[in-house]
């Protein structure tokens, strides 16, 4: 069996130590997606939510997130990003919003937490601003769609 990379010699809890790892390219996208009754959807689409503009205030968030993912996740490490961008797709049949979050670097270890951070913060603010529309909004389906770069080499999720 592998030895964990993230406990010391103690059993303890570590952060892994990357200083000998080559800098590569690194690129992870991640998506999630929240689920929304028809008038919440609605309200989010023509801008009657209150509270404001909601994408545009999940996207802002979703940027900051990605940037703070080193003080939120205890293992990750702070990571100096180049690039932060994140996309929605708005199902209005099913009454859903996808949010893909894509987050690029150039260093010694992924951004793939930085990624799924940025897609969940995204998802949770949305939450924040329809909450007084909707109690029983679902945030799901949370995921890790690529990562590329780095000794692990190329990921891509297959689509079902």
């Amino acid at each position: 069996m592998a030895k964990l990379t993230h406990f010391n010699d103690e059993g303890r809890a570590k952060m892994v130590d990357v200083s000998d790892k080559p800098a590569t390219e690194r690129v992870a996208r991640a998506s999630s997606k929240v689920y929304l009754n028809r008038e919440t959807f609605d309200k989010v689409m023509s801008g009657g939510i209150k509270k404001g503009d909601v994408l545009a205030v999940a996207q802002v968030a979703g940027i900051m997130a990605a940037k703070k993912t080193g003080d939120l996740i205890p293992m990750c490490h702070p990571i100096a990003l180049r690039g932060v961008d994140l996309g929605f797709e708005l199902d209005g049949e099913k009454c859903i919003i996808r949010i893909t979050a894509t987050v690029r670097c150039r260093g010694e270890t992924g951004v793939e937490m930085e990624a799924l951070t940025a897609a969940s913060v995204a998802a949770l603010t949305v939450y924040d601003m329809c909450k007084a529309v909707q109690r029983d909004i679902v945030i799901g389906d949370v995921m890790l769609i690529h990562k590329s770069g780095g000794k692990s080499g190329i990921f891509n999720r297959e689509e079902k």
